[in-house]
């Protein structure tokens, strides 16, 4: 991909301005999104229980080898294998124990062991643990049969982590593990980059606010609902402006405001191809904005570029057609701007669909799916049913999109097909 300047995108022809055959692919309009995002920089230290799910700004570090010495991996008897017979039995005397903890003092002596636990430090003189279930033992010594490799059972010192090595890495979101595992270095603060400050609302005269009554040709606005939850997933500072009628000079301060106060403008609605409202125009007045049609079904109008110094995208208005840009585009653009460096998509796996599904060849589709295990053992998946982009209540039914990308067509039932999971997502 050329890299031009998103001012220059914008002012260039699009092949997006022309019906679906001309449509831009999904991947491309991730690629182009991609290209033209600014991370926050700003940073601010936390206790390491505050920065789950937050992205590192530094490097960590381990101060020290982990472990820190030579230890046991399990319960048994600590020796040097130099002292084993090559063949037959061998028989050692037990001189001592050592605990975690409390380890042994001193060095084991040639032709002796020692009991040792999990976790013990391995003295001077031993270099291989043999478990307590492999020997006969009385209150002396231990006798056993087993061939031995030097080493084994033995936890070498920096095995896991040593010295001056990059334990987690500046981008990386820090997860429930990483808690741990920090700690266990014994730093107690990270350095983390700042929330990412995201504004959104709604377009459209016929969106009401809950509490109030339903008038004619009104319904009650559910896409800043769904926003709000997504956005909570992902750690950000969310900020719901309403639902803005379709009133140009409310809308164009509605913009102003939010660019001023917010890395990120969401809106939903008023991006459509040949719509008669006033976000194009206002939102061409304001800043650098691409309208694009994407290849892709439900979810094909979405406005992406720069209000000020905020990042814009302009979602359809349909309720699926929202969650399932937001997934496909928004989300992962999100976690780069908060400083995650690199982000992968939800990967895809492979079931077999249960039921047939028509699809036009040349666009991607996101149909709503249940992936279930079935008595086979095999997993399988079924649509949600009716796949309308105004069907809410599909994405609350499904767990899973059935991904059929632009050179698949119709599925006969019994057929693989590709598979993305929602859980822990959306």
């Amino acid at each position: 991909m050329s890299k031009k300047t998103l001012a220059e995108l914008a002012n260039t022809p699009s092949p997006c301005d022309d019906y679906d055959p001309n449509s831009m692919a999904v991947n491309q309009a991730r690629a182009t999104i991609k290209a033209y995002l600014n991370p926050v920089k700003e940073t601010e230290s936390l206790e390491i229980r505050s920065s789950l799910g937050r992205i590192l700004a530094e490097d960590i570090i381990s101060p020290f080898n982990v472990p820190g010495h030579n230890n046991s991996a399990m319960d048994g008897y600590a020796f040097n294998s130099a002292d084993v017979e090559q063949s037959g039995s061998t028989t050692l005397k037990i001189t001592g124990s050592a605990f975690a903890g409390n380890p042994l003092t001193g060095s084991v002596q040639k032709g002796a062991c020692i009991r040792i636990m999990t976790g013990a430090a391995v003295p001077a003189g031993v270099d291989t643990v043999i478990a307590q279930e492999r020997v006969s033992a009385d209150a002396d010594s231990i006798t056993f049969t087993d061939s031995i490799k030097p080493g084994m059972n033995v936890r070498l010192a920096g095995e896991d982590l040593s010295t001056g090595q990059v334990v987690l890495k500046q981008g990386h979101l820090m997860h429930a593990a990483d808690l741990g595992l920090i700690a266990s270095l014994g730093i107690p603060d990270v350095k983390v980059y700042r929330k990412l400050r995201v504004s959104f609302f709604s377009t459209g005269d016929e969106l009401t606010s809950l509490g109030q009554t339903l008038e004619d040709g009104q319904i009650y606005d559910s896409n800043r609902y769904t926003l709000f939850g997504m956005l909570t997933r992902l750690g950000v500072e969310a900020q719901d402006l309403g639902a803005i009628p379709d009133n140009p000079e409310l809308l164009e301060k509605t913009l102003a405001t939010a660019a001023q106060h917010s890395d990120v403008i969401l809106t939903s609605g008023g991006v459509s191809v040949g719509e008669a409202d006033y976000m194009k125009q206002l939102l061409q007045k304001l800043g650098q904005v691409l309208f694009w049609k994407i290849a892709m079904k439900p979810g094909r109008p979405l406005a992406f570029g720069k209000i000020g110094d905020a990042h814009y995208f302009g979602l359809p208005g349909n309720p699926v057609a929202v969650m399932v840009t937001f997934y496909q585009f928004v989300r992962e653009a999100l976690l780069i701007l908060m400083g995650q460096d690199a982000p992968a998509m939800q990967p895809l796996m492979n079931a077999v669909c249960v039921s047939p599904i028509k699809k036009a060849k040349g666009r991607t589709e996101f149909q709503r799916g249940i992936l279930f295990l079935a008595e086979s053992g095999h997993w399988q998946v079924k649509t949600t049913g009716n796949q309308s982009s105004g069907v809410l209540s599909s994405m609350s039914a499904a767990n899973c999109f059935i991904v059929l990308d632009e050179e698949t067509g119709n599925i006969e039932a019994g057929a693989t097909v590709k598979v993305q999971l929602l859980d822990g997502v959306i």
